[in-house]
């Protein structure tokens, strides 16, 4: 029931900053958690950043080292990705995706609803 639409995406400079966005519609009430995953050319989709919908708690891969948060927006129910010094290693196809309820955890690629997803390139 919720739709979850995507912006920012295509290509990025490699030290500078990244900042994807995700507005979610429908039944947004029943949203547990909002997050990020991305899944690069023949590889496993992976997590990258995720927050609580209410209470605002947010989580992070490791392998980012502070390079990323999880901004919430005011209106739209709408989040950000804020990629800052983004890598080539970076590139992907950037997924944003919602849960329900507390089942599986906010770290799994299991969850109840995804975006389209947007490619991301990051150039040297």
């Amino acid at each position: 029931q919720v739709q979850l639409v995507e912006s920012g995406g295509g290509l990025v400079q490699a030290g500078g900053s990244l900042r994807l966005s995700c507005a979610a519609s429908g039944r947004t009430f029943s949203t547990y958690a909002m997050g990020w995953f991305r899944q690069a050319p023949g590889k496993e989709r992976g997590f990258v950043a995720a927050i609580k919908w209410s209470g605002g708690r947010t989580y992070y891969a490791d392998y980012f080292k502070g390079r990323i948060t999880i901004p919430r927006g005011n209106a739209n129910n709408t989040v950000y990705l804020q990629m800052n010094r983004p890598k080539p290693e970076d590139t992907a196809v950037y997924y944003c995706a919602t849960e329900t309820g507390e089942r599986v955890g906010v770290r799994t690629i299991d969850k109840d609803c995804w975006s389209q997803g947007t490619q991301v390139t990051v150039s040297s």
